[in-house]
């Protein structure tokens, strides 16, 4: 382990997506022709239904949850089957995140996994609402369910959730068997190298854990570390006795992240060097 904390879950995908270009041409329509654009949607209430949701989306990114909510009434009262819409709520009350809308975004959750069994998107987007709620067996089920569904374009950052899932409960070997899994479906995740490059450290296996962090310092480039990397990256280079490399990775967490729990961690070594550096 790094510091006594584990990584939250918090990838929430809203569901299956309109281009940028289409989205920004619905809200022009609506916003420029509103009248005509009203009329051929209550003509086509599934394309009504379809542009209330994309646009609800949109809304929910930009902050608008008034907006969104609207929108999202709407098709619901055109559909109230729809499977996008129910998913869509769900997110939408869960992020704005009052405990009566947290309480109800459960059953929107709900109706829209009854409504579509197979509709992956939902079932990360509700293992994310369980692992909020720390009901950990319940989101790892979920995340289980939209990991294993091949062609999801989000299976990668779900199974990466299931990771982060089995460390909550400390489940380390499922925890690296999905971390594995989500490099397989997307070489690229660097929440999954970073996850097994601290699960490779904690077993010494010092060379394969040093091999993923550089991996994962050269996919963000310039980018700022975060707290918990450069303390992952400062374990490193201590075991690999590279006392210059440490104190430039001490030095950028003094300074960037002062009152986190990992430089704390590191101030208390300080005064107990005999410790154990996890």
């Amino acid at each position: 382990m790094s510091v006594k904390h584990k990584p939250a879950v918090a990838y929430v995908r809203y569901g299956r997506q309109l281009n940028p270009g289409a989205v920004y041409a619905l809200v022009m329509a609506l916003a420029l022709t509103g009248c005509q654009t009203t009329h051929r949607l209550k003509a086509d209430p599934k394309a009504a239904v379809a542009t209330r949701t994309a646009l609800a989306a949109e809304y929910i990114r930009s902050g608008d949850l008034d907006a969104a909510k609207r929108n999202l009434d709407e098709a619901l009262e055109t559909e109230p089957s729809s499977v996008e819409a129910n998913n869509m709520m769900g997110v939408l009350l869960q992020q704005e995140g009052s405990p009566s809308n947290v309480a109800k975004a459960e059953a929107y959750f709900k109706r829209a996994i009854s409504l579509d069994p197979k509709y992956a998107q939902v079932r990360n987007n509700y293992g994310v609402y369980l692992s909020g709620r720390k009901r950990y067996p319940e989101a790892i089920a979920q995340f289980r369910e939209a990991g294993a569904t091949l062609g999801y374009e989000g299976r990668a950052a779900a199974l990466e959730n299931l990771g982060r899932t089995y460390l909550q409960v400390n489940d380390t070997p499922n925890a690296e068997k999905a971390f594995k899994q989500a490099l397989q479906a997307n070489r690229d995740s660097v929440i999954a190298k970073l996850e097994l490059a601290d699960l490779f450290l904690q077993r010494n296996q010092i060379r394969d854990a040093s091999a993923l962090y550089n991996d994962y310092l050269r996919q963000i480039g310039s980018q700022e570390q975060g707290a918990r990397s450069l303390w992952l990256g400062i374990r490193i280079a201590r075991a690999e006795r590279d006392t210059i490399r440490m104190k430039n990775f001490i030095n950028q967490l003094g300074a960037a992240y002062p009152a986190s729990p990992e430089y704390q961690r590191y101030l208390q070594l300080q005064q107990t060097p005999e410790a154990v550096w996890k």
